[in-house]
């Protein structure tokens, strides 16, 4: 009898084990060389659309199943989550992380993974920051990320993890930050998230609110498996763009994955309309063509009518005409 109920626990745990498997079909991402990889061994490009915090989608009766399926439709195959500091405090751990449960079920269930990105601006050491909404701090961020890592470290779809938005000293008025500094506080953040989800992706933003790699030339960081972040927005360089991008962050994805987890234009006519959002096709266009000649994944801001630069014109989801670029794009159209 003993040995009938052990074969019978063995054959119920084979069971759960497949069932589990069959129910998330993500393949796990991790970094080799240059490359985002799956289980197979496969590249993986990403390209997708930001939406946006959880928290404002749900006060505004905007967090639901359609967005993720919409962001689907439109081509892409990863979906960036902000998370605002102030929001998390405001709505609290426990809350919050339903909704973050919540949202990835449904990315699951559209085919896309995710990215969490910890959405603050600003001087993470001096304790400065752009605004109140990004307002954090070096115990909070370690905090933040144990709990994500902790949480979602048997979710493969969870691919990326964003420590920090944009790093920026706002010209010097939020105070100073070396590469140094920066790199060793990333490291020490990275440590945290390891310790709990040895397969993490994290990502690493440069300086100049998340454009500037130019230091990974010297001194990439001394940690396995990461991958760097640009946000090449129209007026961060004048044209022509190639080159300059190809000096400021593009070298970089020669040695290690690049994800532009922020892109984008609008026109000046646009309700929020500013610098360095200000473009058209052209950018559209060139950014694009760069990206796929080097292999850099890319995630588009941002797909909401009240943020900027708008994807979409209203909650039917009509495309602005950058909008209707990206969808072309990412659809193969």
């Amino acid at each position: 009898m003993k040995k009938r109920l052990t074969f019978l626990c063995l054959g119920l745990l084979v069971v759960s084990l497949m069932t589990s498997a069959q129910d998330n079909p993500f393949s796990r991402i991790s970094v080799e060389g240059k490359n985002f990889v799956n289980e197979q061994g496969e590249v993986v490009v990403f390209k997708g659309l930001n939406i946006a915090d959880p928290d404002r989608l749900e006060k505004e009766g905007q967090w639901k199943a359609d967005i993720f399926d919409e962001v689907a439709a439109w081509g892409a195959n990863i979906v960036r989550l902000p998370v605002h500091p102030a929001a998390w405090r405001e709505r609290g751990q426990e809350e919050y992380l339903g909704l973050l449960d919540q949202g990835i079920e449904w990315a699951k269930a559209a085919g896309l993974y995710v990215i969490i990105d910890w959405h603050s601006i600003g001087n993470l050491r001096t304790g400065l920051f752009q605004n109140e909404m990004y307002d954090t701090s070096i115990r909070e961020t370690y905090r933040f990320w144990y709990t994500i890592s902790r949480r979602y470290k048997n979710e493969p779809a969870v691919a990326l993890y964003e420590i920090f938005n944009e790093p920026t000293t706002y010209n010097g008025e939020l105070g100073t930050l070396t590469w140094g500094q920066w790199s060793n506080i990333m490291v020490d953040v990275i440590s945290v998230i390891r310790a709990n989800n040895p397969h993490a992706v994290p990502l690493v933003a440069g300086f100049n609110w998340a454009y500037d790699l130019t230091p990974v030339m010297n001194e990439p960081l001394p940690v396995e498996n990461i991958a760097y972040v640009s946000h090449p927005y129209p007026q961060k360089r004048e044209q022509p763009w190639v080159p300059q991008w190809e000096r400021d962050f593009g070298f970089v994805a020669d040695n290690y994955p690049v994800i532009a987890t922020e892109v984008g234009y609008m026109y000046p006519d646009q309700k929020g309309a500013h610098i360095p959002c200000l473009g058209d096709e052209t950018y559209g266009e060139t950014l694009t063509g760069y990206f796929t000649e080097k292999g850099i994944s890319y995630v588009v801001w941002v797909f909401d009518p009240g943020w900027s630069p708008q994807l979409i014109k209203d909650w039917d989801y009509t495309p602005t005409r950058a909008g209707e670029f990206f969808k072309g794009v990412m659809s193969g159209k």
